[in-house]
């Protein structure tokens, strides 16, 4: 299941008011009894069990706990225990196999998921998905940590990097093979 907000037809700031109105709504919309004898009625409970799932979602977010995979309040749930340890280990393959069967994309799943693309040396999509997972919680100072390391071991590479080239002071050697390689190919004289 993607966006819980989306799948409702809500932003992320409509009251609780307006999460059931449109919860109800979708629910009359996907009612099973106006698919009866209809070739679209498996279509419509799948739809209606992902609506249950996303106003179950929003709802327990905004009690303050969250069931299924998620656990309770802003502890992770043992699933995502399970792949911070594959992660830890190394088994990245296994990590983003039991991430993928997670069905909803919370802001823990999308930081871990940057945290596998980290750990694979893709920074870029890390810095992405890390950056969304601290725009989705806002508050969790461990995604909010991750991306200011990440960002700061970026800084420090650009700051050390930025106008040397391939070459610096320590590369006496390699220079001295270029231009004899250099004068090799521009006189027959060596």
């Amino acid at each position: 299941m993607g966006n819980p907000y989306e799948i409702l037809g809500v932003s992320r700031n409509a009251s609780e008011a307006e999460i059931k109105e449109a919860y109800k709504k979708m629910v009359k919309k996907y009612h099973p009894d106006k698919y009866q004898d209809n070739p679209l009625g498996d279509l419509a409970e799948e739809k209606l069990q992902e609506i249950n799932q996303a106003y179950d979602h929003i709802m327990n977010e905004r009690q303050g706990k969250t069931n299924g995979p998620y656990g309770e309040g802003n502890r992770p749930g043992p699933e995502f225990m399970e792949i911070r340890r594959d992660i830890d280990a190394g088994r990245l393959k296994e990590a983003q196999q039991k991430l993928d069967r997670i069905q909803i994309k919370s802001a823990e799943w999308i930081f871990l998921d940057g945290m596998i693309s980290y750990r694979k040396g893709w920074y870029d999509d890390a810095a992405g998905k890390i950056q969304q997972a601290v725009n989705m919680d806002p508050n969790n100072m461990e995604y909010n940590q991750a991306l200011s390391r990440l960002m700061n071991a970026g800084q420090g590479y650009r700051n050390n990097a930025y106008g040397r080239g391939y070459m610096s002071n320590q590369d006496a050697f390699c220079t001295a093979c270029q231009c004899y390689l250099c004068a090799d190919c521009c006189c027959d004289c060596i």
